[in-house]
């Protein structure tokens, strides 16, 4: 279960740079719209915090999961969404402030939530109660480091030299997709002898906690009257995990690589299903028309 270099050292500078590419798509303007209109910042925290753990206890108790593989479901299915998930989200043309903004707040709640509903699924399924807690100065950095630093920075460049921001949008949607499928590789490789067994552990419980989650987020945005590019945000961040959280909790904090099954196999499922859900998110979202500065 242990990451490559190439994934361990070489993706955190990939995402870092990636997300300069997005701050340089955004502009002030774009998160004081989500705040102003905080509705899909709403329902995208309700849906990530309360339904998907949800849908994992249903999904656990339908499919007769062992409780391993259960509470490491429900631990997957707690975690907020990561960077990647603002990749996706400029590659399928949602709202990527609207995401950064889930991404920020769910990752602080779930330090709270995320041991709480650990706890409660130990429980239930282990029959056993640890008292776990999430490191919340990693947490808080991580966030800061490869969110929202490199955003600002990105956003700071777009107003010194808009004209070059303006040609960003392509070239960071391009570079960001190289990544996600070198990332897959990677992620593939890593586990190429135990693949197919972990697949046969717990392949159709996080494939389906992953459609549920995305079909949650369209649905949820549809019957709320947000836009295609919020309810694209919110479907993404619920489907998109970041699984480096779940795989702390549950091999650091937990100590069980059975526990861990889920996670892993949730992190290389999700993103052949996020390249189509992007592909869905540019077949109904039409490109950004970009007004050039008048001279």
């Amino acid at each position: 279960m242990e990451s490559s270099p190439l994934i361990s050292a070489g993706l955190p500078i990939a995402l870092f740079i990636i997300m300069i590419g997005i701050g340089m798509t955004l502009s002030i303007r774009d998160f004081r719209q989500v705040a102003v209109y905080p509705k899909g910042m709403i329902v995208g925290t309700i849906a990530q915090i309360l339904l998907m753990p949800l849908i994992a206890f249903a999904l656990a108790s339908m499919l007769g999961l062992s409780p391993a593989i259960a509470v490491g479901l429900v631990i997957i299915a707690a975690c907020p969404g990561g960077t990647t998930s603002n990749l996706f989200v400029l590659l399928a043309r949602g709202n990527i402030a609207l995401s950064i903004v889930l991404t920020v707040t769910a990752s602080l709640i779930t330090i709270v939530t995320l041991p709480i509903l650990t706890n409660y699924a130990l429980q239930v399924y282990a029959g056993t109660e640890e008292s776990i807690t999430l490191p919340v100065g990693r947490t808080v950095g991580m966030l800061i480091g490869i969110v929202l630093f490199p955003v600002a920075v990105g956003m700071i460049f777009r107003t010194r030299a808009p004209e070059l921001s303006r040609r960003a949008e392509s070239a960071v949607s391009v570079f960001g997709g190289v990544v996600l499928a070198l990332l897959v590789v990677g992620l593939v490789w890593g586990v190429r002898d135990q693949i197919w067994d972990l697949l046969r552990q717990a392949g159709p419980a996080t494939l389906l906690l992953n459609l549920a989650g995305i079909f949650v987020g369209l649905l949820a945005g549809r019957a709320t009257g947000l836009s295609q590019r919020e309810s694209i945000a919110v479907a993404v961040e619920l489907g998109i995990k970041n699984s480096t959280i779940a795989l702390l909790v549950t091999l650091t904090l937990l100590e069980s690589s059975a526990m861990s099954i889920p996670a892993a196999v949730y992190g290389v499922l999700m993103f052949p299903i996020g390249f189509v859900l992007a592909a869905y998110g540019r077949k109904i979202i039409p490109a950004p028309v970009i007004a050039k500065p008048s001279p």
